[in-house]
């Protein structure tokens, strides 16, 4: 993975990530993907769980650009079967939404900008899937 691959997800998530609504249709885009994502987000405190996405997002772009992976391994030991129980197929929708809404937000977002998402974030996501 390029170094310019995790310049561009920094930028591109610097124009998103101070606007609140960003988190918030992005929880409504991934809720709305599965009935079984939605449940999971029953009883839930929004405001806390997207400053937790918040966060999260940013230790994938972090760990793109070479930051060490001990919160992303946290994040998969919280996120597996012995945790919340997060399936490794809902990694696919979660990306499919991220993606959907930094296309919605980000005003420089182009087919490139998505292709160098995948390639930053998808490391670290595995990594946390593979915890599962």
């Amino acid at each position: 993975m390029g170094n310019a691959d995790s310049d561009i997800v920094f930028q591109s998530y610097g124009r998103c990530c101070n606007n609140e609504q960003f988190f918030i249709d992005f929880y409504d885009r991934f809720m709305g993907s599965s009935a079984e994502i939605r449940a999971l987000f029953a009883d839930t405190d929004m405001p806390a769980q997207r400053h937790l996405l918040r966060n999260g997002i940013m230790q994938l772009v972090l760990h793109s650009r070479g930051l060490p992976d001990t919160k992303l391994k946290a994040l998969g030991k919280s996120h597996s079967r012995t945790g919340y129980n997060i399936r490794p197929e809902w990694y696919g929708l979660w990306l499919d939404a991220l993606l959907a809404t930094l296309r919605q937000y980000d005003t420089q977002f182009d087919e490139s900008t998505a292709l160098a998402w995948r390639r930053a974030i998808e490391p670290g996501i595995q990594l946390i899937r593979d915890a599962y």
